[in-house]
């Protein structure tokens, strides 16, 4: 079926007495919708979580791939991935509102939902509270306000909880792998860099001009960094320490401190990146006091 045929059978909105709502998104962009979002496309796993949380699931019909949490999103059909969307069944969906991945999904495929006159909501919390503020801006939305701020109220109490444990501690130099081949790390820019500093922990590729940088390891060898960290993932049993453990004159591993966090939970924009934060910190402070290392396996 031809999408634009599709848009004029399905129709996207209907009438209702409820009052319009209007939100910020993190594009800077004004979206507003004549009435409560009731059928809801989510176009990444990020995102999904935020809907969920800010007491919007139910509204939610249609997830991208890698949408695993919670497990009642599993469930529901999938209409793309960070490859492509297919838009035309997104469109099928009849959805009142689409919360796109402003780094994630391709921009012209977006594009092409609004001129078919499907409101987008652009997610990219760029710091930690920024989730609490996706929270607030999709209860709106969803006309579930009352669950996102008790879920916003949550998560800041949490970050501020663990800001006020480890503040004034000693600072901790450290390295961040996200992926081995090539390898890769973080700039200061990265949420995970902000998690790190509200540990007390220093990311030695700070200044680095890109996002998620390519880096060659003399670099990190130069650098020297007290600590490094790696993502694990389920089920995968890659050893990333091995090449590490070959420079034997790097601090980190002539102390024993290469330390595993949740990959998916710390470098998702969700509030669940409290508990892998949590972790984190705990890893950071074993350094810091020099205790005994607890290399946690890969």
């Amino acid at each position: 079926m031809k999408l634009a045929t599709l848009v004029l059978l399905t129709g996207i909105f209907t009438t209702s007495t409820y009052a319009a709502v209007e939100v910020i998104d993190d594009a800077g962009r004004v979206v507003r919708l004549e009435q409560p979002a009731r059928r809801i496309v989510s176009l990444s796993p990020h995102a999904t979580e935020l809907l969920y949380a800010a007491g919007a699931g139910e509204y939610v019909v249609a997830v991208s791939e890698y949408s695993n949490w919670p497990s009642a999103a599993r469930k529901l059909p999938r209409v793309g991935s960070g490859a492509g969307l297919n838009v035309e069944a997104i469109v099928a969906q009849k959805p009142d509102l689409v919360v796109a991945w402003l780094s994630g999904n391709a921009k012209a495929q977006l594009q092409q939902l609004e001129r078919f006159g499907v409101p987008v909501f652009y997610s990219e919390p760029r710091d930690i509270d920024g989730i609490a503020e996706n929270l607030l801006a999709l209860g709106r939305l969803a006309g579930s306000e009352t669950v996102a701020e008790s879920a916003a109220l949550a998560f800041r109490g949490g970050v501020q909880a663990l800001r006020k444990r480890y503040a004034g501690r000693r600072p901790v130099s450290a390295f961040y792998q996200i992926w081995s081949q090539p390898l890769m790390t973080i700039n200061g820019q990265h949420l995970i860099s902000h998690w790190l500093r509200l540990c007390g922990a220093q990311n030695i590729f700070t200044d680095l001009p890109d996002l998620a940088p390519a880096i060659d390891p003399e670099a990190v060898l130069k650098a020297d960094p007290e600590m490094l960290l790696a993502g694990r993932h389920p089920g995968k049993r890659e050893d990333w320490t091995a090449r590490w453990r070959k420079w034997k004159g790097l601090r980190a591993v002539q102390s024993g401190y290469l330390f595993t966090v949740p990959a998916e939970i710390l470098e998702r924009q969700t509030p669940r990146a409290l508990q892998a934060a949590q972790e984190l910190c705990k890893h950071v402070d074993v350094v810091r006091q020099g205790a005994a290392s607890a290399v946690v396996p890969p």
